[in-house]
């Protein structure tokens, strides 16, 4: 049995409840006791409302129930009933059931190594089905992970085609989840719209101050002391969608530009990965352009 597969054994009877709607009282006893009547024990649960006078309420519940697979049925249709009550949108996972994610990624390889690292230790609970690039290089590495990988040129010139195979791709390996692992091309809005809210980028932090080319060498000359990246689900607003995470590094007047990009790939590959284990784990959800992070 190899690591993930004893991840799935483990969390056999394992389900995860995200719950949204607008804030009211009885909310949190109604779903408590509607898991206690299935005999399910709650080992973590995280609530937030926005204005406990009138705003919305956002949930996360992650509970063990003997036997779940059992009782999923008769615990959906209490949900329903909770559901129309409060006029709630919920879901529930099953958390043996990993989500399956695609790696998209160009030259730069750094945030594609720390997911592969990750995940090859059992420390990130997704399978990973295919690694997508438009270009040649990952391709060694990443078949000495015994993933698949995918080499699809991709411009401005061809975007409608590649787009078109990549889409097929991701249908083929039924992916929930794309991770654009610094992939440097822009995806149309009709790619966006068909994985709403789940693909994950990252980026550097000087935006808006540096955008395009060259952003560290701008950086080095306007003496910046901090280097930062974000990363965020992918809307048609480039660099604008809903920010899951950031981090910063401190640099300083000796750093040159090598150092900043050094330091930038250091704090980029971190944030990806606190960001990837979030959203596979269900703990964002999203209001508006804001997240909820439990």
């Amino acid at each position: 049995m190899n690591k993930h597969e004893q991840l799935q054994d483990i969390y056999k009877n394992r389900g995860r409840l995200l719950i949204s709607c607008e804030d009211q009282p009885g909310i949190v006893s109604a779903v408590s006791s509607t898991l206690a009547n299935h005999k399910a024990n709650i080992i973590e649960s995280n609530q937030y409302s926005t204005d406990p006078h009138g705003g919305k309420f956002f949930m996360r519940i992650e509970f063990e129930c003997a036997d779940l697979q059992a009782h999923k049925v008769n615990i959906k249709k209490d949900l329903e009933a909770i559901g129309q009550t409060f006029q709630m949108k919920w879901t529930l996972t099953d958390v043996q059931q990993l989500k399956r994610a695609a790696i998209f990624v160009s030259k730069e390889l750094h945030c594609l190594r720390e997911i592969l690292l990750e995940w090859e230790n059992g420390d990130l609970p997704i399978e990973i089905p295919v690694v997508i690039s438009n270009h040649p290089s990952a391709r060694e590495f990443v078949e000495s992970f015994d993933i698949p990988f995918v080499h699809i040129p991709a411009s401005r010139d061809n975007r409608e085609q590649s787009e078109k195979e990549q889409l097929n791709l991701l249908k083929q390996y039924e992916i929930d989840v794309v991770v654009l692992a610094r992939y440097m091309q822009i995806l149309t809005p009709d790619f966006v719209e068909q994985y709403d809210q789940r693909i994950i980028n990252i980026h550097h932090s000087f935006l808006p101050a540096f955008v395009g080319a060259k952003p560290y060498d701008r950086a080095y000359e306007r003496g910046v002391k901090l280097i930062g990246a974000t990363s965020h689900y992918v809307t048609n607003d480039l660099d604008e969608g809903p920010i899951i995470e950031q981090d910063i590094k401190r640099v300083n007047h000796r750093d040159g530009v090598d150092d900043l990009k050094k330091n930038g790939r250091i704090v980029e590959r971190s944030v990806l990965i606190r960001a990837l284990k979030w959203h596979v784990e269900d703990r964002v959800m999203v209001n508006d352009n804001k997240t909820i992070v439990f």
